[in-house]
């Protein structure tokens, strides 16, 4: 069980990184409740589809260890939310979280799906370019829920463990997998096995087995 240190939420906007204007919902506002539905929290939007939103990614986490490291490797103080997350807490990191772990949120309940795929926004929010890069090497990506109830949250709700559905595959190893071995057949069969998988991530795995002969 972890108390979550805020609750973020906001609509795609334009932003001006190094002159260009590009639309983003990385920038998101604090706020003391939202509802939480099957496809996000009320408030809340994506620009990029093809990297977040949706029912399999109803709610982004951060896991606020990262800052220190980030602002640590990199010299400059980086603070929350500016990974573009709803949520964050300490003790979950993608090492200790898997694949299909359920959690009460508030009035909610949720369960992982999948680790983030990050974008160059990432970089552009925090003006450190080999940040992204970093974030893909280290696995530290943070990670997505599905929404199996719907319900409020609020900004000082607790995010408490209810079931584990794995044991093998944790976000990170997920990750390691989804990035640095994608030659691993048998992991990736291994991975596909998990019913909870997200269904964006079953697709990309399954083309990847397609390679295979």
């Amino acid at each position: 069980m972890a108390q979550i240190l805020y609750l973020h939420v906001g609509k795609p906007e334009l932003k001006n990184w190094d002159g260009k204007e590009e639309l983003s919902a990385i920038g998101k506002n604090r706020v003391t409740k939202a509802v939480l539905t099957k496809e996000s929290f009320h408030g809340d939007g994506v620009a990029a589809t093809e990297f977040h939103g949706g029912p399999d990614r109803a709610v982004c986490f951060y896991p606020a260890e990262h800052y220190l490291k980030w602002s640590a490797e990199f010299g400059r103080q980086i603070a929350p939310p500016t990974f573009g997350e709803n949520i964050s807490a300490p003790g979950m990191l993608e090492a200790d979280v898997y694949i299909g772990d359920t959690y009460e949120l508030g009035e909610s309940v949720i369960q992982v799906t999948q680790g983030r795929i990050p974008c160059s926004k990432i970089s552009k929010n925090n003006q450190i370019d080999r940040l992204l890069n970093r974030v893909i090497e280290t696995g530290y990506t943070g990670y997505f829920f599905r929404v199996l109830q719907e319900g409020i949250v609020y900004e000082d709700s607790e995010i408490i463990f209810l079931e584990r559905k794995q044991s093998e595959f944790s976000v990170l190893r997920a990750n390691e997998i989804y990035f640095h071995q994608r030659k691993d057949y048998k992991a990736i069969e291994d991975l596909l096995g998990i019913e909870e998988l997200a269904d964006d991530w079953k697709k990309n795995l399954e083309k990847l087995l397609m390679q295979k002969n």
